[in-house]
Order: structure tokens, then sequence, then C-alpha cells
């Protein structure tokens, strides 16, 4: 039995079946997709519809727009993390691996720029969510440094909290700009991590 099932049954709440936490990911999936290209504030009709369900099924999930930005916070989060080693396997090379994992994590820092203003009201849990994203990330990312280091692909002296903090600054101007290519400027900073042979 997985630890959230374990903790829902002593909580009293059943554990959710697979085809429930199977349709959850769904709309998980489908709220982080319209997220990132249109804001927190989509329609809920809009991730109905990409997520293949009806709105109604939206709401007995997530009965406020608060909890669905939350849930994909989480989401997006446990999605990063699970993805570093999975692209350390799956990658030519570390830095490879470093420059697909520093995309997937742009793209959660333009829904995350989103929660911080749903959660104006509740810094409380917005500390608490925000740990949570550093006790995940940060050793994701330590980890993709590291076998790129150990690769000789860049310098071995760059700290992985560092790299998500310079990261998230460069992504700040895609709320507001356009025209601005937050990704763009990212890639160039991971570029800049190689070492010059």
């Amino acid at each position: 039995m997985k630890e959230g099932d374990e903790n829902a049954e002593q909580a009293g709440a059943r554990p959710k079946r697979a085809d429930a936490r199977r349709n959850e990911k769904t709309l998980l999936d489908a709220a982080a997709a319209l997220f990132v290209t249109s804001g927190v504030e989509a329609p809920v009709r809009d991730i109905a519809a990409k997520a293949g369900v009806g709105t109604g099924t939206i709401y007995r999930h997530f009965p406020t727009r608060a909890e669905l930005i939350i849930a994909v916070y989480r989401h997006q989060v446990e999605a990063c993390a699970e993805a570093g080693p999975a692209l350390l396997e799956s990658s030519p090379t570390p830095h490879a691996a470093l420059g697909r994992w520093i995309n997937l994590f742009v793209d959660f820092l333009v829904t995350k720029h989103g929660l911080a203003a749903v959660l104006r009201s509740d810094n409380a849990g917005f500390d608490t969510l925000h740990a949570y994203f550093l006790d995940r990330l940060v050793p994701v990312c330590g980890q993709l440094l590291e076998a790129a280091a150990a690769a000789g692909e860049i310098r071995s002296d760059i700290e992985a909290a560092e790299l998500m903090r310079g990261v998230g600054n460069l992504c700040i101007g895609a709320d507001h700009d356009p025209d601005y290519d937050a990704r763009r400027l990212v890639g160039l900073l991971i570029a800049g991590l190689r070492r010059l042979l």
C-alpha cells in the first residue's frame, strides 16, 4: 500500500481507485498545460475540454480554483522531481538532461507565479508550499549538476539553489511582456554553464 493510501485510510477516507487517480492526473496535466499558456485564470471549461471531461468532474475533484492551482503546483513539483533521474537515464549527456529538466522547471515557474497571486491572503500556506518545492527540487537539480560536472561538461562550483534562483529571476518578465522569451534566456544560461575545452 502506498503511503498516501495509508494516510487516507488513517484519516477515515477511502483510498482513491486507480481510475480515479488516473482521471485526477489527466485533469492536473491539462490544467498545468493551460496554466503555462493562458495563466492560472484559464477557464475551467477549457481545462475540462483539454482533459476530455465535463466541468462537473473538475469541480468534484477541486471545488475552488485555489484548490485546483495548489494541486497543479504539487503535481508539477512531483513531475519535476521524478523527471530528473529519468532524464539522466534517457538523455545523451548529463548536460542535455539538465537542459531538458530546466525546461520543465520553467513551465513550473510560470504556474508558480500565478499561485503567489492566488495565495496572497494565505502566507502560511504559500510558505509551506515553497518549502515543499525546495525540499523536492533542489536535490534533483543538484543531482543533475553533479552528473554534468562529473562528466566534465560544466564547472563543479555551481550550487543548485543558486541556479534555480537565477532561472526563476529570468522567468519573472514573462508574466507581463509577450515579447519576452524566458525560455530562450534560460537556454543561454544553461549553455553558458558548459566548460570551455
